[in-house]
Formats: structure tokens, sequence, C-alpha cells
């Protein structure tokens, strides 16, 4: 077995098409943000509204909406019951910002409901965080020194890094709740009519493809880890 080399070989192998798809999908967001921020929606809410509105009739009125920095940074913060939009969602009043504000809504709403999945996802937050990057270099300074401490070492890091393709698996359910939750009242709240209704499907369609493609990306990270692993010990 060859870890560099060859091995970068079979890197490209086992990550480039989870890459690819990866790229696809944030230009296809990047593409359908683009253009549906650009529509301004016929209610003229802005996306802090929107996400009021929204809270507000599902009974949630300990969720404080505010605006944050960057472009599509917005998220729910669980710990502190904070909802951050972007500029851009937060005072604006196009199609993509109603779609993205009732997403992030949709997430507020999973906690208040004790979504089972949301709550495993917010309690592995700390592990990934040191997985995602300590997993790797672990990984490789096993397979380095597997004379001198065997494959344990590896293996540790193996398992790190696997919390956080187990992260990305578990985000995949929360994040498409969250978007039939943000579709099914925005259908139905006459916030969005209903033929713009196909423009909101697009912007959030495409977010969710985005973490689809993260969740192949970190699998296939994994799987080629512990193809090394195991092909070193048939060495």
């Amino acid at each position: 077995m060859v870890l560099f080399g060859g091995g970068y070989g079979l890197y490209l192998l086992f990550t480039l098409p989870a890459l690819l798809l990866g790229f696809w999908a944030q230009a296809k967001v990047r593409s359908a943000f683009d253009k549906y921020s650009r529509v301004r929606s016929s209610a003229g809410m802005t996306g802090m509204e929107v996400a009021q509105r929204m809270l507000s009739s599902s009974g949630i009125s300990n969720v404080a909406i505010e605006q944050t920095t960057g472009l599509l940074s917005d998220h729910y913060d669980p710990s502190k019951m904070v909802l951050r939009l972007s500029p851009q969602i937060y005072g604006g009043n196009s199609i993509a910002a109603a779609g993205v504000a009732a997403h992030e809504a949709g997430h507020a709403i999973q906690h208040a409901e004790g979504n089972f999945m949301l709550r495993v996802r917010s309690a592995m937050v700390p592990s990934v965080q040191i997985g995602s990057w300590l997993g790797p270099i672990i990984f490789i300074i096993g397979l380095l020194l597997q004379s001198t401490f065997g494959d344990n070492m590896a293996i540790v890091g193996l398992g790190l890094f696997g919390l956080t393709a187990l992260f990305a698996v578990v985000t995949l359910p929360v994040e498409f709740d969250a978007t039939k939750k943000a579709k099914a009242w925005l259908s139905t709240s006459g916030i969005v009519y209903s033929q713009e209704m196909p423009a909101v499907n697009k912007v959030l369609d495409a977010a969710a493809l985005t973490y689809v493609a993260a969740a192949i990306q970190a699998i296939s990270t994994l799987l080629y880890y512990a193809f090394l692993l195991f092909g070193r010990r048939r060495d």
C-alpha cells in the first residue's frame, strides 16, 4: 500500500465524484439565490418579517431574530435560541429571502417541538468540531507510525473522522424537515402566492442538495481512510 503518490490517485478515485457534486450543488444554489433574490415577493415582506410571522403562527415568541454577516450565513442557534439571518435575507423582500427565512424558522420550530434528530445533531457539534480536523491528523500519524503503535492510533483517527460523516448524515433529515415545514407554511400562509412557489422550491431544493453533497463527500473520505487502513493490514 502506498500512502502518498499512488495513494493520491486512490484519494481522487474515492472523493472526486463527491467533490464535483459539491461544486455543482454550490453553483446551483448560488444561481438560484442570485436569480430569485432579484425577484420581489408579492407580499413584500422582508425575511425577518417572514420568519417572525412563521414563528408567531406556531406559538413561538421566545426566539430572537438577528442580522448576521456574510452571504448565505443564515442559521438557527438552538443553544441560544437565536435565528440569525444574513443581510440579504434579513432585510430583503425577495422570493429567495422568504424561502430561506422560512427554512431557518423551520429549525426553530423543530427545536420547540423537541425534534429528535435536531437534538442529536446539536449534541454532536462539539465532538465533530474536534474530529473533523484532528481525526485525519491522528489517522495519518497512526499509519506512518504503525510499526510502533500498531493500528490503534489510526483506528482512533478513523473513528474521530467518522463522527464528521455521521454528523453529515444526521443533518440530512433535519434539513429536509425544515425545508418541508417552510414550503408547507409558505404555500398556505399567503406570504408567497401559488405562482411564486415554484421559485421558492428551486431555492430550497438547491440548498438541500448542498447537504446531500456534503454527506456524500464525508462518507467518501471516510471510505478512503478505511481502505487505506485495511489495505495496509493486507500488505
